[in-house]
């Protein structure tokens, strides 16, 4: 834990109590607490607490956790809305709109009985709000511009108090341009901890927000109006082979919890393990009514909490189940040609396009070990690289670590799995295989590989009507 939390590490100042207020001028800036800014887009270490009730921190995926100052009996925390520069994965940034210096934004993590103060400085070009996702609120404390609050001027700072009721998985995002704002970036997670430090207690417990964004080969700002032809799905704005592994100690008690803010649904698939599904957005669910699963889908403003134990040592892939959502840079409009013969094609477009090479013809996997000159600021379809070769993934995907022997807080990445001797899948060099058995009027052989496809110009192809067929 810094000064900045829980530690007064500024003069009092006076400060509204009653409802959402604005704070300027020399004086009364005095008063406000420290705004930490992020500008590294890797995991940062837990934030424990070094008074008041204990509890188990959050560690947030590619993110870190927003520090805080006790005044009196307020937990106070201050955010600032502003432009970022978000680095998605080596060799692609995004100029986005977050928080302290990063979106999504930075962690808040409380407890349960909490008062927050939460003081939002406004450093866009234009007014903003913040929405408290899930959290039960004076009316006026809700940050809905227009409705329970004015926006919050460019160059002014509001402040929001209120008491944290409950403890669950909460979200924060603006309710003002609505459309802009979200899609730009602006978001970030709110954890509350019960107050008895015993209860739901984990040994690791990881946040991440699904978002995305269409950002164009060679540019660097989202197209705010894209609805869901995304081609940046996002586990808290970075892509795989970018986001952070989640690592655990073989036998930790494990929690993931997730919020979605895309325009379309996730199903979050995780390999290795049976979890349960914990916590909605409705809170905690009783351990009666929990349920199992491998995969739970998430819906557009909802929130989830799995939990399991990470019994299985090994690299886990955890990721989106919609295959759309583990590519990077897609284009929606490039043809399938799997099963066209390109060669004769591919001389002719050589001649007015040196260099070009034809791919897709076997599939897309080859796409990912080509090393293609890219256009400036944007990544592969599919790439990163795993112990045997390309992972041929790209966006909502990253990996579960599951180890033996690391310490209670030990988070760095322990490198690739070593299989142990006889659990590793492996090629067959034995006697030849038969072949298999077929309809008898299934072709065999080299005329069963015949698979090449002619390209037919529409504007020639025989119809029913001129081969004598019926017409309809």
């Amino acid at each position: 834990m810094t000064d900045i939390s829980r530690r007064g590490i500024l003069g009092a100042g006076g400060l509204v109590l009653a409802g959402t207020s604005m704070i300027s001028g020399r004086v009364q800036a005095a008063g406000l607490p420290e705004a930490p800014i992020m500008d590294k887009a890797t995991m940062q270490p837990p934030l424990y607490p070094t008074s008041g009730p204990d509890y188990q921190p959050v560690v947030t995926l590619n993110g870190w956790t927003l520090p805080w100052r006790m005044r009196g009996d307020w937990k106070e925390f201050h955010l600032i809305a502003e432009p970022v520069v978000r680095e998605m994965a080596p060799g692609m940034n995004a100029r986005l709109w977050g928080y302290n210096g990063q979106s999504p934004g930075p962690t808040i993590e409380a407890v349960e009985g909490d008062k927050v103060r939460i003081f939002v400085t406004n450093r866009l070009p234009e007014a903003t709000a913040v929405h408290w996702h899930g959290q039960t609120l004076p009316n006026g404390m809700d940050g809905v511009a227009g409705l329970t609050q004015p926006g919050i001027p460019p160059g002014k700072t509001f402040v929001y108090e209120f008491i944290l009721r409950r403890s669950g998985t909460f979200m924060y995002h603006p309710h003002s341009d609505e459309m802009v704002q979200m899609a730009m970036g602006m978001m970030g997670f709110f954890v509350v901890h019960p107050r008895d430090p015993a209860e739901r207690r984990v040994d690791r417990d990881f946040v991440w927000l699904l978002n995305a964004y269409d950002i164009e080969a060679g540019s660097y700002v989202p197209k705010v109006n894209t609805m869901l032809d995304m081609n940046m799905w996002c586990f808290n704005s970075r892509v795989w082979p970018g986001i952070d592994p989640m690592v655990a100690r073989q036998g930790d008690k494990v929690r993931m919890r997730f919020g979605n803010l895309t325009m379309t649904n996730h199903p979050i698939h995780v390999h290795g393990v049976d979890f349960k599904v914990t916590g909605t957005d409705g809170g905690w669910i009783d351990e009666s009514r929990q349920w199992s699963e491998v995969s739970t889908d998430v819906a557009v403003g909802q929130m989830r909490a799995i939990e399991f134990n990470a019994d299985n040592p090994g690299d886990w892939a955890i990721h989106c189940h919609k295959s759309h959502h583990t590519m990077n840079a897609m284009g929606h409009s490039v043809r399938t040609y799997i099963g066209v013969n390109l060669k004769s094609t591919a001389k002719q477009i050589q001649k007015v396009a040196p260099g070009y090479m034809p791919m897709g013809s076997t599939g897309g996997g080859m796409m990912s070990e080509m090393e293609m000159p890219l256009p400036e600021n944007t990544l592969p379809m599919m790439t990163g690289a795993g112990p045997f070769g390309s992972v041929e993934m790209g966006g909502m995907f990253t990996v579960l670590k599951v180890r033996p022997g690391l310490a209670a807080g030990d988070y760095r990445d322990p490198g690739w799995y070593r299989h142990p001797e006889g659990t590793l899948a492996y090629e067959w060099t034995g006697e030849p295989m038969p072949e298999p058995a077929r309809a008898p009027d299934t072709p065999k052989g080299r005329r069963a590989r015949q698979t090449d496809l002619r390209v037919v110009d529409p504007r020639t192809r025989r119809t029913a009507s001129n081969a004598g067929g019926h017409e309809h």
